[in-house]
């Protein structure tokens, strides 16, 4: 005897679901596992690398695709199945299994801790430290993290309100960023950025953000024309009672400069090479635009200037 399986039902192993739930049914694709991530965080683009099939499921366990009917019923009657996949891919809940769960969040966690140890450095000395130390540190305001959140707990049962401080301290002073610990859900990049925050707010160890090596060239007719003063600076006096000068543009952009490495001409341009903080570096990218009228232009040579041991 012949056993008749359903038409509509696809045998797929090996798979990470993505499932949506939408007008009281639940729809599901089927995956590759890895990628939906990588997809969401745009590191993978193609579309075919991410699903198994290109199918909408009622049930991916069982095989069971998704009628047109309940598709049109739920997306609407011109959606194209396409589209839908897109929007269950970019909407939906993945389901992973325990070791799943727990190689993702290992995988992102050391993404984490690699991408801050190499932006990082002792301000003194200029050098990286290992990933162990970065470590170490990242633990140690997690751990003083969920502390406060414990303690907070505590203070708001015992006293039934949130204490303000005296004089309303806590309102004036804005909290610092805080670090609780690397999540599966969220990206790599997001959450390294989150964690250089926090760790150059609380200072655990000694660390600065390693500075930028750029490039500056501009028109040689366009630096030793004057910069005009903010209207909110105009007037303004310095301490010995004299008015302010804003400086030529020349003179802006080396102030920008932390360190110049060297300045050259070359005919009717002048260039600079030199180190800058990455927080300044869009002070100096929005000044040379705004100043120069497109005669002007800077050029990252390294995002992360450091010593290695």
């Amino acid at each position: 005897m012949v056993i008749q399986q359903p038409s509509n039902q696809i045998k797929l192993t090996n798979v990470s679901l993505v499932r949506l739930k939408k007008g009281k049914k639940r729809f599901e694709i089927a995956c590759y596992k890895n990628k939906v991530m990588e997809w969401r965080s745009g590191i993978e683009t193609d579309i075919d690398n991410v699903l198994q099939i290109p199918n909408v499921f009622l049930n991916v366990s069982k095989g069971q695709t998704a009628p047109s009917a309940e598709l049109a019923k739920a997306f609407g009657k011109d959606v194209p199945v396409d589209d839908i996949i897109l929007e269950i891919l970019k909407k939906g809940e993945m389901q992973v299994g325990e070791k799943e769960r727990s190689a993702q969040l290992e995988r992102v966690h050391n993404e984490v801790i690699g991408m801050v140890a190499s932006r990082l450095v002792d301000p003194r000395t200029k050098r990286v430290y290992t990933s162990s130390i970065i470590e170490k540190a990242l633990d140690q305001l997690s751990s003083q993290a969920h502390q406060q959140q414990n303690d907070k707990k505590e203070e708001g049962s015992a006293s039934g309100t949130p204490t303000t401080g005296e004089a309303g301290e806590s309102k004036a002073q804005a909290p610092k960023p805080m670090w609780k610990g690397v999540s599966a859900t969220k990206s790599a990049k997001s959450q390294a950025l989150e964690a250089m925050k926090a760790l150059i707010a609380h200072q655990p160890i000694p660390l600065a953000r390693a500075r930028m090596r750029v490039r500056v060239t501009c028109s040689t007719n366009v630096l030793k024309q004057p910069v005009k003063a903010p209207k909110a600076a105009a007037g303004k006096e310095d301490e010995d009672g004299e008015k302010k000068a804003p400086g030529t543009v020349k003179d802006n952009i080396l102030s920008l400069f932390e360190q110049v490495e060297n300045q050259d001409v070359m005919g009717s341009e002048w260039e600079a090479v030199g180190f800058v903080e990455p927080g300044i570096f869009k002070d100096l990218s929005d000044f040379i635009e705004n100043e120069t009228k497109g005669r002007g232009n800077v050029e990252v040579l390294d995002r992360a200037v450091t010593h290695e041991d």
